[in-house]
């Protein structure tokens, strides 16, 4: 729930894909939220058995900059809990950049059952993810997001990661519901709110969307 921007005209706008009428935002309040991005890939091997693949860091961020005592609090118990837990001014930066591999790895992974490594290393998938990414990225600009690296270091990055199942790909395979708006659909609303075209997010959108819906996962 942090603003879609510090400043500007679309501070307080509640998107509609991950919030329907608003709810989180009116009985939970953006006043509450501390942003927080989560960057370990784990995998469920069986029922109450998790396998963790790769990093321990948690990214927290307060959505005006300040550096709180409230996510001073959680940062420190993060780090005693043995996590990596950096606080940062501009969390709506590393929201984006973690954004910018699920908006494309996870879709692309659920239509192809391929894992990360493949999908980053492929090159006709890693075009297609390279794609997408370009244009969330001239949104995020939009919104005054800065990209501390580019695309294509950031495709790299998801090489590292190995022969990882997506989290879109795991909940496919389980039969759960697919986070298809809170990845795809988001970005794809903020592209017709900041009048930037999204001609490959909304064909790979369309194509997972009817996937999900034939698996019973949407």
């Amino acid at each position: 729930m942090v603003l879609l921007q510090q400043d500007g005209s679309l501070r307080d706008h509640q998107l509609q894909s991950i919030d329907p009428e608003g709810m989180q935002w009116q009985k939970i309040g953006p006043e509450r939220a501390i942003g927080c991005v989560v960057y370990p890939a784990c995998e469920i091997e069986e029922p109450g058995v998790i396998r963790h693949i790769y990093s321990n860091r948690f990214v927290l961020g307060e959505p005006n900059g300040e550096k709180t005592e409230r996510v001073q609090k959680l940062s420190d118990a993060l780090i005693n809990a043995g996590f990596k837990a950096p606080i940062r001014p501009e969390i709506r930066n590393e929201i984006w950049m973690k954004l910018w591999g699920n908006l494309s790895f996870n879709p692309i992974s659920a239509l192809t059952h391929a894992t990360l490594d493949i999908v980053s290393t492929d090159p006709g998938t890693r075009a297609l993810a390279r794609a997408m990414m370009l244009e969330a990225q001239a949104i995020g600009e939009k919104l005054n997001v800065r990209f501390a690296i580019d695309v294509d270091k950031r495709i790299d990055g998801a090489i590292k990661v190995g022969a990882h199942k997506t989290s879109m790909l795991q909940d496919l395979e389980l039969g759960r519901a697919m986070e298809i708006d809170a990845l795809v659909t988001v970005v794809q609303e903020l592209g017709r709110l900041t009048d930037i075209p999204t001609p490959t997010i909304d064909i790979v959108l369309a194509l997972v969307q009817q996937r999900a819906r034939e698996a019973g996962c949407y």
